[in-house]
């Protein structure tokens, strides 16, 4: 078992809910990356999604666009990630899940890319773009060496969809909660109650909701109805806002804090 599915086993245990947190890899720089990490973990954040800069990321809204710009500007390339997880491992132990694009994956090579990253200390892998009915050559590799594959269910997935997302995932399920890209909203979507319902009865994964979620109120929400809530957008605007700063690291714990006391009111 992964570090994910270790996590989501220590979160029901426990009765808690979790927070997963989005940063795009090398924005502001490669270097920073990895206290960045460390200050999410400090703030409250039990997964992070390690997002590798792509230069056509169809999925992103323009917060992340520009992260992706900053990244790519620095230098960040899909090995360099893996080199970046590599430093997060010899200090931590949270669970690392590795979100980005086929394209830079293909060239990197499928089964070089999961031999790579199990060793550098990755849990899983997201791809935001495959195609779950043609997913078998991808979900072979990964869990070849011990990698979770996790999969997006949209509020637009036929039966038919969530039953291959159910089925091709491990660890969790990722919903998106609204059609249309990333980015931050002043209130949830209607269409992400009945998504996880559906969702609920093709599989017995944990649910984890993103696309849209910028505050508590949003967290207290989504976590009386699913294991997980993803935070994105939000926190990679702190980064572009704060970035020039040196205090970037005790903002970005601050406002990670902020976001898990949502959970509070579930206690």
């Amino acid at each position: 078992m992964t570090r994910i599915g270790r996590l989501f086993e220590c979160l029901k245990k426990e009765g808690r809910k979790g927070l997963i947190a989005y940063l795009t890899a090398g924005d502001p720089s490669p270097d920073r990356t990895p206290a960045l990490v460390e200050a999410l973990v400090r703030g409250g954040a039990d997964l992070i999604e390690l997002g590798v800069p792509f230069s056509d990321p169809i999925a992103d809204g323009p917060v992340i666009q520009r992260a992706g710009e900053r990244a790519l500007r620095a230098g960040t390339t899909l090995s360099r990630v893996l080199e970046i997880a590599e430093q997060i491992r010899q200090h931590s132990e949270v669970p690392l899940l590795l979100f980005t694009y086929l394209n830079p994956v293909l060239r990197y090579g499928l089964e070089r890319l999961a031999q790579d990253a199990a060793r550098c200390g990755i849990d899983g892998c997201l791809l935001t773009d495959a195609s779950v009915e043609e997913a078998e050559d991808f979900v072979a590799a990964m869990q070849s060496h011990g990698l979770d594959t996790v999969f997006l269910a949209t509020p637009t997935s036929t039966r038919r969809r969530l039953e291959l997302v159910a089925r091709y995932s491990t660890g969790f399920v990722y919903l998106v909660s609204r059609t249309g890209v990333t980015g931050e909203r002043e209130s949830l979507s209607g269409a992400v109650t009945p998504l996880i319902r559906a969702m609920r009865e093709v599989t017995g994964l944990p649910l984890a909701v993103g696309f849209g979620i910028s505050r508590p109120e949003h967290v207290a929400e989504l976590g009386r109805q699913v294991e997980a809530v993803v935070v994105g957008s939000a926190l990679v605007r702190l980064i572009e806002r704060e970035r020039a700063n040196p205090g970037l690291e005790a903002a970005l714990e601050s406002f990670t804090r902020e976001l898990k006391t949502g959970f509070r009111e579930l206690a």
